[in-house]
């Protein structure tokens, strides 16, 4: 017996606004970088802030990801043992409560 697999459907316009929003969020930082009246000291200290926290921010959601995943699978596998349990339970046999 197969699995199907655990995916939630996002539509194309939510993965575009998503991208997008991203895109230009990171633009905005780099030009604020690039334009900002300072050395290039502390310009390349906020562009490896910058790289920072863009990196942690997708090892953040690839680990909620992830964790979510888990949680759904084992609750799959948990409803599966209680209705095999419910299935196996003959509430018309003679004896049972």
């Amino acid at each position: 017996m197969t699995t199907p697999s655990i995916q939630r459907p996002t539509t194309t316009a939510y993965f575009v606004q998503a991208a997008i929003s991203f895109g230009l969020s990171l633009a905005a930082l780099v030009i604020g970088i690039i334009k900002l009246p300072v050395g290039p000291w502390e310009r390349g200290f906020l562009a490896i802030g910058l790289v920072f926290v863009v990196s942690s921010a997708f090892t953040l959601a690839k680990c909620i990801r992830d964790r979510q995943e888990v949680e759904e699978v084992t609750n799959r596998v948990d409803k599966a043992r209680i209705d095999k349990i419910l299935i196996e339970q003959d509430v018309f046999k003679p004896g049972q409560v």
